[in-house]
Order: structure tokens, then C-alpha cells, then sequence
């Protein structure tokens, strides 16, 4: 039962509480931060909306799935592992539909935030809760490809028709570039000799 002093929350505990499916990047590290070189290995996936950059994108319906070991460190937590999501987009040649999925390896600190040995380069370690969605985030989109095609030979469309030569043939004369013609002139110049 809610208790309303709590915004919602069950009794005992805070307002704001979520359950861990709400919360899946979230991790409790009270018992890691005990004792240095403890180890801990954490699964986790969940859905980030809004990834992506340019014409790719992880759908908001598909998970980013975390495979991490976490380990304790004087100040703070290593995470170290894999991070991989499925994609999807635009052939940067054709247009077509393209999709895939990125996998990258991970090694980052989490440290608290504040006091006169900071770690600039960390993740904010708050309390004893790590929140991997930040990481997870970064890795993803540091991975994206940016001029995915749908095949490494895919010929693209034509620049006079725009037949996409792919699947349909294409009758148009190659494009010539006007800075060049001096130079064709002489190699049609050869071809008769």
C-alpha cells in the first residue's frame, strides 16, 4: 500500500522511489564500497529513449544491454565490460533501410563527487548508488556509426535520375567534372592514337 507522505513510494521507503525495472541502470554498491578489490558482477538492460546521432538511432523500444564488473578501488568503483545495442537507420548511399548492432568494451570510474581529490574524468559516485545509464549512454553513441551503408559495395543512387542502382539499371552518362576536361581531352586524345 502507497503512503501518501512518501509521494507514492512504499513504506520505508523514499519519495521517489521507483522499483528496480523502473531504475534498471541503477546499482546498489553499499557492500562493494566496504572493502577494496571487492568484485561484483552486474547484468543489467533497459530502455534509453531518444539515442542516437544524425541518421542512426537505437530504437526506443529496443534494449541496451550492460554485461559489467564492477570492482572497488580506494575512492571509488571501476566498471569494466560491454555495452551493446541494436541500431537502426539510412544507407548513407541509397537511402535503404540499414541496421545493426555496436558493441563496445567499457573501463570507466565512478568517484564522489566533490572534496579536494576529485576525479574529473570520473562518473559521479553518489551515496552508494551507481547510475550506469550515463555510461551506458556515452559507449552507445561513441559507437554509432556515422555513414553506415547497407552493403560495402552498394552503388548509391544516380545523381541525373535518381534511380537507385541497386535494383534498377541506370542509363545516364557518367558525370564528368568540368576541372577535369583538359585531362580527358588528352586521354580521348591517346584512345585514337
Amino acid at each position: 500500500m502507497a503512503d501518501p507522505a512518501t509521494d507514492g513510494a512504499p513504506r520505508g521507503e523514499p519519495a521517489g522511489w521507483l522499483p528496480r525495472n523502473r531504475r534498471p541502470f541503477n546499482v546498489q554498491v553499499a557492500a562493494l564500497r566496504k572493502q577494496a578489490g571487492t568484485t561484483k558482477v552486474e547484468h543489467r538492460e533497459g530502455l534509453i529513449p531518444g539515442l542516437g546521432a544524425v541518421s542512426v538511432v537505437v530504437p526506443d523500444d529496443e534494449p541496451v544491454v550492460l554485461d559489467l564488473t564492477l570492482s572497488s578501488y580506494p575512492g571509488g568503483i571501476t566498471a569494466t565490460g560491454v555495452v551493446s545495442a541494436t541500431w537502426s537507420g539510412e544507407c548513407r548511399r541509397c537511402g535503404g533501410p540499414v541496421h545493426g548492432i555496436v558493441a563496445a568494451e567499457v573501463r570507466e570510474r565512478y568517484a564522489p563527487v566533490g572534496g579536494a581529490d576529485r576525479d574529473e574524468e570520473a562518473y559521479p559516485l553518489i551515496g552508494d548508488e551507481l547510475d550506469l545509464e550515463p555510461l551506458a549512454r556515452d559507449a552507445v553513441l561513441l559507437e554509432l556509426p556515422l555513414a553506415p551503408l547497407c552493403t560495402d559495395d552498394c552503388l548509391g543512387l544516380c545523381p541525373t535520375c535518381g534511380a537507385n542502382r541497386n535494383t534498377e539499371p541506370c542509363e545516364c552518362a557518367p558525370a564528368t567534372d568540368p576541372r577535369w576536361a583538359g585531362l580527358d581531352a588528352l586521354r580521348d586524345e591517346d584512345l585514337q592514337t
